[in-house]
């Protein structure tokens, strides 16, 4: 026989939907204290991992968010670094110039100086020779000049202080018209 026989000799029917009120009460009442159990027990360490992982996550963020700035500020900083080394580089190698330029220049005056002293060591080397073969010039023409008057005359004209008086008076007259003859000419 079938339980929906079987119930309906008894006489009530049933609804498979609806159960019975003890049933419905003691579900409640299991479903109240498993709840309760749940909610004094697990809940709290629930909620407390949560709290864990979202202070984790966040102080994360934070920590992050931190070390970002200070990687910032150290990046600003090295740029800073480098444009002061970059500013000092720059002064060092113009103030290497401007060392260069004044040693070169200061090389020139002493180049200029050296030069000067050599052409007027050589100037005076060669007004000093110039007087010297002046002198000797002097002398040899004043001795043949005598030599070729005594012939020419037929006399001795040895008189050393006489000749010498004649020829420096003819040289003299020699030097005054040619130094003419240059005036005239510039």
């Amino acid at each position: 026989m079938s339980i929906a026989a079987h119930l309906a000799e008894e006489g009530e029917i049933m609804n498979p939907l609806l159960p019975a009120w003890p049933e419905i009460i003691i579900g409640l009442l299991c479903f109240f204290i498993v709840f309760g159990i749940l909610g004094k027990k697990l809940l709290p360490s629930i909620e407390k991992v949560l709290s864990e992982r979202r202070d984790a996550i966040e102080g994360g963020m934070e920590r992050a968010e931190a070390a970002q700035a200070e990687a910032q500020a150290l990046l600003e900083q090295y740029r800073a670094e480098l444009a002061e080394a970059r500013h000092e580089a720059a002064r060092i190698v113009e103030q290497a110039r401007e060392q260069g330029a004044a040693q070169l220049a200061e090389m020139r005056e002493e180049g200029q100086r050296q030069r000067e002293a050599i052409v007027a060591a050589g100037h005076a080397q060669i007004e000093a020779d110039k007087k010297q073969a002046t002198a000797a010039l002097r002398q040899d023409v004043g001795s043949l000049a005598t030599q070729l008057a005594s012939r020419i005359v037929g006399e001795s004209l040895e008189d050393h202080t006489r000749q010498s008086g004649v020829v420096d008076r003819f040289l003299d007259e020699l030097e005054a018209k040619a130094a003419v003859a240059q005036g005239a000419a510039k």
